[in-house]
């Protein structure tokens, strides 16, 4: 029979379409084991729900087609934090770093991975991090913004510091991220680049988990110095040395790319307000907000 193209589909119409007998999809229904609208005694079935309940059923080890939480994990940004709250995109945030977003995209434990790995060999962010995790052939790459990063520091810089290598010595105590977070990769390329390892520095015990607690330490005399974005040293007041200019990514499958949360979040990112939000913010290009830099 040839089924409607209607949003909701009959008893009759779901059979023939999953090419299942009639009797089954009753029992499915009274079961609760496929999605069904029951409206005035009759059953219907949301076409939509039908796909994506037929597809979770797909046996094959490669491709997890469960349907991720609307959740935006891994690292922090100033900007995304406000355009998530802003957009009405219903997203959620989880900063747990760079590295935790991306495993938890490949997990479906998130929508969506926040990520600003920079690769110390090639000076390329993001992309060889991607290109080595496994599950990620229909992984799709856009950028949020370029970010300033750099030292921050206490208001009218204290303990005179004026490069990466004046952190070590001298009992600064150096606020970190932790581990996985693009930050932190970040600093362990200056340090690198200065000649200097991690154990040169005074690091603080606990890490700051995002861009605001580090800020926050050093705004509270916790911390004399650490590396963050230009926009949250604006935020506090606090000095700030820049050192280095990076791309900073949305990771996200390229089925999920087109759903509504997503496109919420890119229609925002659009607008005017969102561009004045990141001139006022301080240390950000979005010239080219929004556009896919990877798909794989």
């Amino acid at each position: 029979m040839q089924y409607n193209l209607h949003a909701y589909l009959t008893t009759e119409e779901v059979a023939d379409y999953l090419r299942i007998a009639e009797r089954t999809v009753y029992e499915l229904a009274r079961t609760r084991r496929i999605p069904c609208a029951r409206i005035t005694g009759k059953l219907l079935f949301p076409r939509h729900m039908i796909d994506l309940w037929a597809a979770r059923q797909t046996d094959f080890a490669g491709f997890d087609h469960r349907v991720p939480p609307a959740v935006v994990a891994g690292s922090h940004d100033p900007l995304l934090e406000w355009a998530i709250r802003e957009s009405g995109s219903e997203l959620a945030l989880l900063t747990g770093g760079s590295e935790d977003g991306l495993r938890r995209v490949a997990d479906n434990q998130a929508m969506v991975a926040a990520m600003h790995i920079l690769d110390g060999e090639t000076g390329e962010y993001n992309l060889p991090a991607v290109r080595a995790m496994r599950g990620f052939a229909d992984l799709v790459l856009v950028e949020w913004a370029k970010r300033e990063q750099g030292i921050v520091l206490p208001p009218g810089n204290p303990r005179a510091i004026r490069e990466i290598a004046d952190l070590a010595g001298k009992g600064i105590r150096v606020m970190r991220r932790q581990a996985g977070a693009g930050t932190q990769t970040l600093l362990g390329h200056l340090l690198s680049q200065a000649g200097l390892r991690f154990d040169a520095l005074a690091m603080v015990e606990s890490p700051a988990p995002n861009e605001t607690d580090l800020a926050v330490a050093i705004f509270d005399g916790k911390a004399d110095a650490g590396l963050a974005v230009r926009a949250v040293a604006n935020r506090f007041h606090l000095d700030f040395i820049p050192l280095h200019r990076e791309r900073f990514d949305l990771a996200i499958r390229r089925r999920e790319f087109f759903e509504a949360p997503f496109q919420a979040l890119m229609r925002f990112a659009r607008s005017p307000g969102f561009h004045a939000q990141a001139k006022a913010l301080g240390g950000y290009e979005t010239d080219r907000t929004g556009e896919v830099v990877y798909n794989a």
